[in-house]
């Protein structure tokens, strides 16, 4: 495993940052925020988690509304069990929907204050390594946001700040405004991106690149479409993800060039198409970590060997050509 820096930080992550939404528990009785039905439970759960740290994986990637709050729990008590502290680097996120109620989400002082210390009780943890913004809230100015941030830098419960997926004029002028008034500044995007999905390449990833902030894009096999010939099967997470049938459920036409074109590559090279869509993401200038889920082991011995295959201008130019725009997707 190959470990490089977060942006233009000091902190060092494995290039592939396990993405833990699919541990903590399985919805039951109909759809919740936060909830999925493809969720694995917390035994199952830490087969993965141990996978990872076999393969060398320090970088583990989170949210409270992930089953919500049960993936912090499962995750920190793995680590706690498992691995000194400082070995590895925690990321949650703050602002989805926790409690049905007035203040039960967002990025207000009181949410963040308040959901801080829960993810630290739940995670086990006196730190979180990466806190992050779990998108962009409109219903709070962003100066109020970001002071409450630094306040926990500064108070020790926070190394480093990150965001998510956000219009990259909303990034700046939260980069500016952090400048301006010294406060701790966001120093990663998780954005979406992969080869279905090529819309941050014409601001968001130029801006992190000048700003030296670490990319850790989201979805990077595009809900598993980008590992298998087009709709050659069906998953349980296929059937019911329904925030993944948004994303790409109106570019279906547009989306099978892309995918016919990773499989023709993928088989030129011998190698699952899941390997090919990594490395081609992991060749990106500026990109730190693509954040991979894990439900069989194979998933995360796929992503790791990506690590290590190397595209030709030729097979990179192949695998671009047939992407056509698309309409932004994923700020909420």
């Amino acid at each position: 495993m190959d470990y490089v820096n977060l942006g233009k930080t000091g902190l060092k992550v494995s290039r592939i940052c396990l993405g833990c939404m699919t541990y903590g528990a399985p919805a039951t009785g109909g759809p919740k925020p936060g909830s999925h039905a493809w969720a694995l439970d917390e035994a199952t759960s830490h087969l993965f988690l141990k996978q990872a740290l076999d393969l060398g994986i320090n970088f583990f990637d989170t949210a409270n509304v992930y089953s919500i709050g049960a993936s912090e729990t499962v995750l920190g008590r793995f680590l706690n069990a498992n691995v000194r502290r400082e070995s590895v680097v925690i990321a949650t996120k703050v602002n989805g929907v926790m409690r049905d109620e007035p203040n039960g989400s967002g990025l207000s002082r009181k949410a963040i204050l308040f959901e801080v210390d829960e993810s630290l009780r739940r995670l086990g943890t006196d730190y979180i390594d990466l806190y992050q913004i779990h998108r962009w809230d409109p219903g709070t100015p962003i100066e109020e946001t970001l002071e409450t941030l630094h306040d926990l830098v500064m108070a020790g419960k926070v190394r480093y700040l990150g965001a998510s997926s956000m219009h990259a004029w909303q990034f700046t002028k939260s980069l500016y405004l952090a400048d301006r008034h010294g406060w701790s500044r966001f120093v990663s995007m998780q954005n979406h991106y992969n080869l279905l999905y090529r819309e941050e390449e014409r601001e968001m990833m130029p801006l992190c690149r000048t700003e030296g902030i670490g990319v850790i894009p989201w979805s990077p096999l595009a809900r598993g479409r980008l590992t298998r010939p087009w709709q050659s099967e069906t998953t349980k997470r296929s059937e019911t993800d329904q925030f993944g049938k948004s994303l790409y459920g109106l570019t279906e036409n547009a989306d099978r060039k892309v995918v016919d074109r990773l499989e023709a590559v993928s088989g030129q090279r011998g190698v699952p198409m899941a390997q090919v869509a990594l490395a081609w993401l992991s060749g990106k200038p500026g990109l730190t970590a693509p954040i991979v889920g894990a439900t069989k082991p194979h998933h995360l011995t796929d992503a790791v060997a990506a690590l290590s295959l190397r595209l030709s201008p030729e097979e990179v130019a192949a695998l671009e050509e047939p992407y056509v725009p698309h309409a932004v997707q994923g700020f909420s």
